[in-house]
């Protein structure tokens, strides 16, 4: 636990500069032309309709928050491209979704350019911290691992974020407009609050236990001991005053100022209540781990699968060629509309199977030899296909493929736990020119670590959580100083004839892969719209002995899929977040330029897909 004189120096300190950048305000005031469209809390007046599915000509975004989609549709509509519009409404979801993303967290950003026909990749994940070594989660007092649920809410869990500097590459690589002009909104955003709904509050609620031991945490998400009420407005005057700390001194006041100093505080010596009953076992963050910090700029990962070219987040992530690899499977089928039963079946064993070869083989590129192009090979998915009956399920889990195989071999059989939280976000844009963006950003499960840092106004992550507990030299997911942890996470670009026709991403941990690969089955193999692919209940395979879907998939598919053996359970418990996968947010573009910004109509409160020029 912090002593009081640490913690009221770090209080201080941000006091002090928070003063210092409030001299500032007027100078970052944003242009009418730059605000969102007006809501209830600056009008008083009813909120415009925010609709889950638009379509028109002139831009799209699609996000699960209907500021943060406006937001981004009036960087848009300003002249901005669709990296500007990414990352102003990325800066917009870490104030309404707090949650689920924010500075204190990281990413994976996916960006296609009209103009070259390429496509290039962000890679903003968190890493561990360069003192943090493989038996980090092994208790020395016991020689077993931490229990999930106490490292989780820790400084041990906390990885180097990664999203600012994600933001900030982002703008200078492909954008038009500096991170100072976009994050403008976002300031005004949090001064101004926006309208508490019944998924913030409920998510607050199932953290509030968790929040009540952290003393920043629960002053500013459980005012007066409870969470906010369904139609309050809820403000975050610190996250706008460290927003506009950065907008005037750019992103080294967050790495290598006095913000990166504060993280590491409260990383090494997390600030616990009086009687707090969670270990919160501290952390290895020093400021130098915070200044070392870089994302990385690599190619996509790429498979062709209908015709189409399918674009995705290369390792660390194992989204893009887990995705890649479930679609070359089932490229080796012919899937129907008319047969929902065989097609779910083959959908199912695919994921089962590229999920196999995830666990077994994907990890940091920088510490493992990955082998990323036999995975997204089509001989190799091949060979896993032949692996599958058209008729049966397989026993589960099924043996990672064998990367030498020339014909159905296999080696042992092999499972990983799943830790990744369920709680990301993520958003699509297109633009006038038609360049895109698929952006995923997390701060790991449904309130990070549990920790704000003092008088900043955002949640630390979790994210190191995500690596294997147990020091296996053969798992390519143990800890180790500097790496990235494995990540689900798949925002998706797919293009036809060399412009976009999808993107496409979803929260959901590592049901990421099977929502994106699902969706995708749904509009391009059994003929559905994109809102319809999108709403359709889902269920997912990772190689588990049974199948977690939602209610609405048992009672519409369950006779569907008897004949092939496939186990369902229900996933969580009904009228619960849980009880949902995923919580998509896409766009389409047709051939004749015509743009779908779709969102889930139900799942997470139901998203916003905006177009700047509605179709009459």
């Amino acid at each position: 636990m912090i002593d009081i004189q640490r913690r009221s120096a770090l209080r201080g300190s941000a006091l002090l500069l928070a003063g210092t950048v409030a001299l500032g305000c007027a100078a970052v005031a944003a242009p009418a032309s730059a605000a969102p469209a007006p809501s209830a809390v600056a009008t008083g007046r009813p909120a415009p309709p925010a609709p889950s599915t638009s379509t028109g000509y002139g831009g799209a975004v699609s996000s699960v928050d209907a500021e943060a989609s406006r937001i981004g549709l009036e960087v848009l509509r300003d002249g901005g491209n669709a990296a500007d519009a990414a990352v102003a409404t990325a800066a917009a979801l870490g104030v309404t979704e707090p949650y689920s993303a924010g500075i204190g967290g990281g990413g994976y950003f996916v960006y296609y350019d009209a103009a070259s026909g390429e496509v290039t990749t962000i890679d903003g994940r968190e890493t561990a911290p360069a003192a943090m070594e493989s038996d980090a989660f092994i208790d020395p007092a016991t020689g077993t691992p931490y229990s999930f649920a106490n490292a989780v809410s820790s400084g041990l869990s906390v990885g180097v974020p990664g999203t600012l500097a994600t933001w900030e590459t982002a703008l200078d690589e492909f954008g038009t407009e500096s991170l100072r002009d976009i994050l403008k909104p976002s300031i005004l955003l949090a001064t101004r609050g926006f309208r508490v709904d019944a998924t913030f509050r409920q998510q607050t609620l199932d953290n509030a236990a968790r929040f009540a031991q952290f003393p920043d945490t629960a002053e500013l998400f459980l005012p007066g001991g409870d969470a906010p009420a369904v139609g309050s407005t809820f403000r975050n005057l610190d996250l706008a005053k460290t927003l506009r700390l950065i907008s005037l001194q750019g992103t080294d006041v967050f790495y290598d100022g006095p913000i990166a100093d504060e993280i590491a505080w409260v990383v090494q010596d997390p600030i616990t209540s009086g009687d707090a009953t969670l270990p919160a076992y501290p952390g290895f963050m020093t400021d130098d781990d915070l200044a070392e910090y870089e994302v990385r700029l690599q190619a996509p990962t790429h498979v062709e699968y209908r015709g189409l070219d399918v674009y995705g987040m290369a390792p660390s992530s194992s989204g893009g060629t887990t995705v890649g690899e479930s679609l070359n499977i089932l490229e080796d089928f012919d899937l129907a509309a008319d047969d929902p039963g065989q097609a779910l079946h083959l959908y199912f064993e695919s994921t089962a199977h590229a999920f196999a070869d995830r666990n077994a083989y994907v990890g940091d590129p920088a510490y493992v030899d990955v082998p990323t192009e036999t995975l997204l090979s089509q001989p190799f998915a091949d060979s896993r296909a032949c692996e599958i009956d058209p008729g049966t399920a397989s026993a589960k889990p099924v043996a990672p493929g064998d990367l030498e195989a020339t014909g159905c071999e296999a080696v042992a059989a092999a499972a990983s736990a799943d830790t990744e939280g369920l709680s990301t976000t993520h958003l699509s844009v297109v633009d006038r020119w038609g360049n895109a963006v698929a952006y995923t950003l997390t701060i790991e499960q449904t309130g990070g670590s549990g920790m704000t840092v003092p008088d900043r106004g955002f949640l630390l992550n979790n994210e190191l959580t995500d690596f294997s507990f147990t020091p296996n030299p053969a798992d390519p997911n143990i800890v180790e100083p500097g790496k990235r942890p494995r990540s689900s996470m798949s925002p998706t670009i797919v293009l036809e004839d060399g412009e976009v026709r999808y993107v496409v991403g979803s929260p959901g941990g590592s049901t990421i892969i099977t929502t994106v690969v699902q969706v995708l089955m749904n509009r391009i193999d059994l003929g559905m719209s994109l809102p319809d692919a999108i709403a359709a209940p889902r269920a997912t395979q990772r190689n588990t002995a049974s199948t977690p879907a939602e209610a609405e998939f048992i009672a519409q598919y369950a006779d569907d899929l008897a004949p092939y053996q496939q186990a369902l359970t229900l996933v969580g418990a009904p009228g619960t977040s849980a009880s949902q996968i995923g919580a998509v947010a896409a766009i389409e573009v047709d051939a004749d330029g015509l743009m779908t910004a779709a969102a889930e109509p139900v799942r997470r409160g139901g998203g916003t897909g905006l177009v700047v020029e509605p179709a009459e």
